[in-house]
């Protein structure tokens, strides 16, 4: 266990480093949901006049639904540092080392949450800026950065089990704009459940995204229901880990093709 552990921080550091030689992905990668925050913001700034809608201001409303938006979008793209890898021979190298095969995929996923935090960070920060105001304080917040960060790496796990089974780049690209985007809009990221059509709403049910955001916002709300933030938190868990076991698999498959 402590070995697995000290491999999966190693695996971290690496990718850590990798990042930080690419000062202008860092950029685009943190203006990126900053971008988001303030275009969804303006556009659809009037959905607070719709008859029924809770919210006293749509950025209170919003935040939630970008941070979330975030750490999904980053889980998506994760599989193209494992075709990186894969082209320059780097997973192939470690294979044939003393490293443990579960630290391959959870150094990576802890890089992931690591940069879904600073994300998150920088999102709720000027979130507050344009006045969006967290009756939940410091631990709903915590509650909706831990919970986007869940997310993250059970899409994050998908994602590179799907690079390592595809090996494609074009692939994980287009599974990738498949998936995401409709997990997203087939949510209640942009608008209160109840204000969207029926069949959005049942589909919802189902989906990971809306189980994370209507927890954060219950978990930022006046009056918390804790019992409906814990149902999603084992919802979340259990789907972190069957997507970590299905990566795993597909690393043990890749390995055996080799």
């Amino acid at each position: 266990m402590t070995t697995t552990l000290s491999h999966s921080w190693f695996m971290t550091r690496r990718h850590l480093r990798n990042l930080a030689r690419q000062p202008w992905w860092i950029a685009i990668t943190l203006v990126q949901p900053i971008i988001w925050l303030l275009l969804f913001g303006a556009v659809f700034k009037a959905t607070v006049d719709i008859p029924g809608f809770a919210a006293a201001s749509y950025v209170d409303f919003l935040t939630p639904g970008i941070v979330v938006m975030t750490a999904l979008f980053s889980g998506g793209w994760a599989g193209m540092g494992v075709i990186d890898d894969l082209n320059r021979g780097v997973i192939d190298r470690f294979l044939v080392s003393p490293a443990q095969r579960g630290a391959l995929i959870a150094g990576r996923l802890i890089q992931l949450a690591i940069v879904s935090l600073i994300q998150s960070l920088i999102v709720i920060l000027l979130g507050l800026l344009l006045g969006a105001r967290f009756p939940g304080g410091p631990l709903g917040l915590l509650v909706l950065v831990a919970f986007s960060s869940l997310l993250g790496a059970a899409i994050g796990a998908l994602s590179n089990g799907m690079a390592l089974l595809a090996r494609k780049e074009e692939t994980v690209i287009a599974v990738s704009n498949f998936i995401l985007l409709p997990l997203t809009f087939l949510s209640s990221a942009f608008m209160q459940r109840d204000l969207i059509p029926g069949w959005v709403q049942r589909v919802a049910r189902f989906n990971p995204v809306d189980w994370t955001v209507q927890a954060g916002r219950e978990a930022l709300g006046t009056q918390t229901d804790w019992g409906f933030v814990l149902a999603r938190f084992g919802w979340l868990l259990c789907l972190a880990v069957a997507c970590a076991w299905l990566a795993t698999r597909a690393f043990r498959s890749y390995q055996r093709s080799v």
